[in-house]
């Protein structure tokens, strides 16, 4: 059961177009996998929709702003009749090899380029063409008995687990789960099955604990 999830705030963002790329096509992957998050979607489209055509009084739309919208559905019937239109195709999922997993991955990244997986003991990395800025995402996979050693963040982490599950100083984390970290939190991830996660960052992670601050560079390398 998925029991982490995008708040309210972001889910807003995201049905108003407003959050970068790479955060959005997290949500969209997180709303596959999600039908809470689902419902609550539906229902800010359903608010933000309404507001949209009602004006700064909140009365309803009159004279040519009326007629224009009138027009509009009226456009709108004609086409939804209209039974003489193409088909469309439904975009096929993509699937990775990684690890000896094969994994299906959400629609919303079917047409997101992909570099090849690099390595580095336990820890593997796709960089994702989406990278805005400081924003860097990629697909992490932790080989089976695979951590990452105690470390903060010196931005903010989103992880969207894919596959497999994880564990840390919280908890352990199932399939759909999103997890949002920042400064404010160290934390141990650790898999005993193996997983793959979607991570969006907007800086490295750092190792601040003894002998795990030489790992420094692995920071970099999920960064």
């Amino acid at each position: 059961m998925i029991k982490f999830h995008p708040n309210t705030q972001l889910l807003e963002q995201h049905v108003l177009g407003a959050l970068p790329a790479s955060l959005s096509v997290a949500i969209s992957a997180h709303l596959e996998l999600c039908d809470d998050c689902c419902d609550t979607v539906a229902a800010l489209e359903q608010r933000i929709g309404e507001q949209t055509f009602t004006d700064d009084a909140g009365e309803e739309l009159t004279g040519p702003q009326q007629l224009l919208d009138a027009q509009m559905s009226a456009m709108l019937s004609d086409i939804t009749a209209d039974t003489d239109v193409d088909d469309f195709a439904i975009q096929s999922a993509k699937q990775i090899s990684v690890g000896d997993r094969n994994i299906t991955l959400p629609r919303a990244l079917s047409h997101v380029g992909m570099s090849r997986f690099v390595q580095a003991g336990k820890l593997a990395r796709s960089r994702l063409e989406l990278d805005e800025g400081s924003i860097r995402t990629s697909l992490l996979y932790i080989a089976p008995g695979g951590t990452i050693p105690e470390h903060t963040h010196t931005g903010f982490e989103l992880t969207l687990l894919l596959d497999g599950t994880f564990t840390d100083e919280e908890g352990e984390y199932q399939p759909g789960d999103f997890i949002w970290l920042d400064h404010k939190h160290d934390h141990t991830p650790y898999t005993e099955q193996g997983c793959l996660c979607l991570a969006v960052v907007n800086s490295a992670l750092h190792f601040n604990k003894g002998l795990s601050k030489l790992l420094n560079p692995i920071g970099e390398l999920i960064y």
